[in-house]
């Protein structure tokens, strides 16, 4: 009995936890319960590490080694502009319109490319605030200017006019031998649309002859409608003296009051109505003038133009415009 109490089960002291086996478990777990709460606590000072970096980067642009040169795109962005005002500047030229407005796309240019001399040099933070406020009020003032114009112009752009108008006047322009110009088809094309619609309306085709043209523009217009167009010569009244778009207004007035006073086109008592057809963005300015000179019942007709000069029509219409503003 001692013997077998002596000698003992040895797997009886698994069950023991005071026994030297359980000791060794024990301690076992303890050390692989230690090493992971170590391993969580390194993995989360680790992720607290990253974070701090990435605040510390988003901190500070420079630890990002991104530089982004705000300078270089902005000035290869205006020199870009410059060439792209060259290019259409040819392009302007090129359609031979019978105008100079071409020049105004190489002074355009080369604006631009002192402006990005101006960025790539600092040439602008270089001058004085008295220099720096002036200029810009003026750029300012010039581009709300524009802007305001612009808004006009294309308010008019869609204009139809009334039915059956007394009177359209048709303005000129270019003329080459045989043939109206692009923009002046424009204009033919839909008048001579409104007066098969309207077989009661008088037309004034209304137009001068210029230096580079080999006849009077009225001439020309006049030929197209009864020859191009099909519309009866009796319904064609030619005015072949105007330059401008001022005289063009004022002549075919004169033409529209003796008729009224002769009784051949309504009673002297009542206001003729008129349609002014015009390329679409020049129906604005022809309004404006139209009013000045006391046309009281006139409305818009606007016709069609090429859509790869519209932005130099568009421009130059607000130039124009400043013009008879300073000059009326």
């Amino acid at each position: 009995m001692m013997n077998e109490l002596q000698s003992g089960d040895p797997q009886d002291n698994r069950h023991d936890p005071h026994s030297t086996g359980g000791a060794t478990e024990a301690d076992t777990d303890t050390t692989s319960t230690a090493t992971a709460t170590g391993a969580s606590t390194d993995a989360k000072t680790t992720t607290t590490e990253s974070a701090n970096d990435t605040a510390a980067t988003a901190t500070n642009p420079a630890a990002s080694h991104i530089h982004f040169p705000l300078r270089q795109v902005a000035t290869a962005i205006v020199s870009i502009g410059a060439l792209a005002s060259l290019w259409y500047a040819r392009a302007v030229y090129n359609t031979h319109t019978g105008t100079s407005f071409w020049l105004f796309w190489v002074a355009f240019a080369l604006a631009l490319g002192v402006w990005a001399a101006a960025i790539w040099f600092h040439w602008w933070r270089a001058l004085p605030n008295a220099v720096r406020i002036p200029i810009g009020i003026v750029l300012c003032v010039a581009l709300c200017g524009f802007g305001v114009s612009q808004a006009a112009i294309a308010s008019h752009m869609r204009d139809e006019g009334d039915r059956n108008l007394d009177y359209i006047i048709v303005l000129g322009a270019q003329v080459h031998q045989g043939s109206p110009s692009l923009v002046l088809r424009y204009r033919l094309d839909r008048a001579a649309e409104y007066l098969r619609a309207n077989p009661d309306t008088t037309c004034i085709v209304s137009g001068g002859q210029g230096p580079n043209e080999p006849y009077a523009e009225a001439r020309g217009m006049a030929d197209y409608l009864e020859h191009d167009a099909g519309i009866d010569a009796s319904r064609i009244i030619e005015e072949p003296d105007s330059t401008t778009t001022v005289e063009n207004l004022h002549n075919s007035r004169m033409i529209i009051d003796r008729a009224s006073n002769t009784g051949s086109a309504g009673s002297a008592a009542s206001e003729p109505s008129i349609g002014i057809v015009t390329n679409d963005f020049h129906v604005f300015r022809s309004l404006h003038i139209a009013h000045d000179q006391g046309y009281t019942d006139v409305h818009g007709i606007a016709a069609g133009s090429p859509r790869d000069m519209l932005l130099n029509n568009m421009v130059r219409e607000s130039f124009a415009e400043a013009k008879y503003l300073i000059k009326r």
